[in-house]
Order: C-alpha cells, then sequence, then structure tokens
C-alpha cells in the first residue's frame, strides 16, 4: 500500500479567490490544464490517485476574507473526500 501523502492548504494564503486557486494548484501539483474553478478542483480530486490527506489550516481566516465562496470550497473538498476513497480532508478545530 502507498505511503499517505499529506498535504496542507494555508486558509492564511487562500485571501480571494485568485490567491486560492495559486495555492490549491502549487499545494495540490495541480496541472496546468486546471480550470481554477470549484468543479475543476472537485473534478481532479476525485480523479487523484493514491492515498492523500488534505489539512485545511486557518479555515475561520479564509471564511473571513472569502465569505461564501470559502464555505463553497471547503463544501467541495468535504464532497469530493466522500466520493474518492483514497482522500481524507481534515479541518484542525485549533486552526479553524
Amino acid at each position: 500500500m502507498a505511503e499517505m501523502e499529506t498535504v496542507v492548504l494555508d486558509g492564511e494564503r487562500m485571501l480571494n479567490r485568485r490567491a486560492a486557486h495559486d495555492h490549491l494548484a502549487a499545494q495540490l501539483a495541480l496541472p496546468e490544464y486546471y480550470g481554477r474553478s470549484l468543479d475543476a478542483l472537485y473534478d481532479l480530486l476525485t480523479e487523484r490517485k493514491g492515498p492523500t490527506r488534505l489539512v485545511v489550516r486557518h479555515r475561520r481566516t479564509m471564511e473571513n476574507w472569502l465569505g461564501a465562496y470559502a464555505a463553497a470550497l471547503c463544501q467541495t473538498l468535504e464532497d469530493a473526500d466522500r466520493v474518492n476513497p483514497g482522500l481524507e480532508v481534515l479541518f484542525p478545530e485549533e486552526d479553524s
């Protein structure tokens, strides 16, 4: 079995939509064709191979800056987690 890859997503680096998608693309090593939308993110996460743990830190900071878009982004991550058995998404309480 492959070793679990842990990817940290930092809400303090996702203070607007562009910065959020830049950070997601860099941290997740998303391909050049990544569409920089929540639908594209969902598609890539549900197709991702190998065990991956996403740790989302500073969720509240991101929510303060992005509002409803942050909630939709977090929902997208959770939805992908439910579909892809190799994906685990965590929101540590101390960083919320």
